[in-house]
């Protein structure tokens, strides 16, 4: 079992980079505030499901990883540090962007939904992202490693849906607000790079 002095940052970031500028984000943002909120909440239903491949991925590889060396494990580690930095320059430097339309959105629920999915699936950032993310928050110590990345990775999903629906269900205003306010998404996107510096600096030590 995961102690909550463990939980409690885990869920502080997850919601601090869940709500950060992002294409994800992004594209939930734009397709609700253009074709309505059942519109985003379908590709969210879809993001999260594809989160699933990725926490399995990252679940039985930290697994194996940690059953094979100690030192192996260490390196994984001192990778995912250099992969937050990384992230956290990215987001020190992203600028603000306008928010675009696709005009070939899908029409059909279960069109956005698998739209969702294979955009999560495809996208290998996500499982470098939970690579470097997750294994932070585990140890040997409190049971099955398998366990425990699932359980962060049903958190991070559970956390990701609840906040992309709210997000779809007010996408006129936030979007616009986006759009129109380079100051927010600029503020977001440092806010961002700091908790990646943390993260990093937490695998770290």
């Amino acid at each position: 079992m995961i102690p909550a002095d463990s939980l409690i940052p885990f869920i502080i970031a997850s919601l601090v980079l869940i709500n950060s500028p992002g294409p994800d984000l992004i594209f939930v943002i734009t397709q609700s505030a253009i074709h309505g909120p059942k519109t985003g909440i379908s590709v969210t239903l879809g993001l999260v499901s594809g989160l699933i491949f990725h926490t399995s991925l990252v679940a039985f590889g930290v697994a194996a990883i940690i059953l094979a060396s100690h030192l192996a494990f260490t390196v994984l580690k001192a990778l995912g540090t250099i992969y937050l930095l990384y992230l956290a320059w990215q987001a020190f430097n992203a600028h603000s962007e306008k928010l675009k339309a696709e005009k070939n959105i899908p029409k059909t629920a279960f069109q956005l939904y698998r739209r969702g999915i294979i955009m999560n699936i495809t996208n290998p950032k996500v499982t470098v992202f939970f690579l470097a993310f997750l294994p932070q928050f585990v140890s040997a110590e409190n049971g099955p490693v398998i366990s425990q990345v699932f359980m962060l990775g049903a958190i991070f999903m559970a956390l990701g849906l609840g906040s992309f629906i709210t997000i779809s269900l007010v996408a006129g205003k936030l979007g616009n607000w986006l759009n129109q306010s380079e100051k927010a998404q600029l503020y977001l996107n440092r806010i961002a790079g700091l908790v990646f510096v943390g993260l990093a600096i937490n695998l770290l030590i």
